[in-house]
């Protein structure tokens, strides 16, 4: 079939156009009623888009892994998914967002407004759950060892990170507190791309280093139950413009430290160690 055959060959990029596909169509399934009437969308409805759109990394990275790689490529990604018998210190890196998210507002808070005092918001939790566990599946579960095959670990991470990026586009408007962002919607994008291509550079260290999709899931939950559970509910979108990228700038100093000290780890070997 000459999908298959085309899936085959370009199979990170046919998971992108088919992810892109399927979860912006979900999210203007959502609006659609809203757009129709020429209503500016509610804030619950903007949400709600969100949920409907992780039906696109999960499914697709099944339907992919089972077009280019069958049944055989399909089990070995859920045994991916069940490999939880990492070195412990692995898992300490959970505590990384919530501590540079809280770092970072305690910090602007103390020296800049009380505006930036963070919230705690623990529901918030509730939101990274289903965002790490499904989107995972499709960005780390398939399109990144596809990435891999024919780019150092760090290009593929990077080239992802935007991928990942992007694909919340719809949703922009009703990430953080702020929202919607109005004149300030174009430099909250690029701070949260800054952000989440350095997320996505950390996550990809910690997979090529463990061979666990669970530890990527778990990270992932704890990049986005941080953001949602400690976002400053007084501030305004030029506030949140001003949080996000003294964020996004404490996560590529990490970034920088783990590419300086473990090069060959980003470089190595195109498949992931068990650690």
């Amino acid at each position: 079939m000459v999908g298959v055959s085309v899936a085959r060959k370009y199979p990170a990029a046919t998971y992108f156009v088919l992810t892109f596909a399927l979860s912006w169509s979900a999210a203007l399934a959502v609006a659609l009623p809203h757009l129709l009437r020429r209503e500016r969308l509610p804030v619950l409805t903007g949400i709600l888009m969100f949920p409907a759109m992780l039906l696109g990394p999960s499914v697709c990275g099944i339907l992919m892994t089972l077009w280019t790689d069958g049944r055989r490529g399909l089990a070995e990604m859920f045994g991916r998914l069940r490999r939880w018998r990492i070195r412990a210190r692995w898992y300490f890196l959970l505590l990384l967002p919530p501590a540079l998210v809280l770092g970072v507002l305690v910090a602007l808070s103390a020296l800049v407004s009380p505006r930036y005092s963070a919230n705690f918001f623990l529901v918030g939790l509730l939101f990274g759950v289903p965002a790490g566990l499904l989107e995972e599946i499709g960005w780390m579960g398939f399109a990144f060892p596809k990435l891999w095959l024919k780019r150092s670990a760090l290009a593929s991470g990077l080239l992802l990170g935007l991928m990942w990026s992007l694909w919340h586009l719809p949703v922009i408007n009703f990430l953080g507190t702020a929202t919607p962002h109005g004149s300030y919607w174009l430099p909250f994008f690029g701070v949260f791309l800054a952000a989440m291509i350095a997320m996505r550079v950390i996550i990809s260290w910690a997979y090529i280093n463990t061979g666990s999709l669970l530890l990527a899931q778990l990270i992932h939950t704890s990049s986005t139950g941080a953001l949602v559970i400690f976002s400053p509910p007084r501030a305004t979108a030029a506030h949140e413009v001003l949080w996000y990228g003294v964020y996004a700038l404490v996560l590529w100093v990490v970034v920088v430290a783990i590419a300086r000290k473990h090069r060959m780890a980003l470089r190595g070997d195109k498949r992931p160690a068990v650690d």
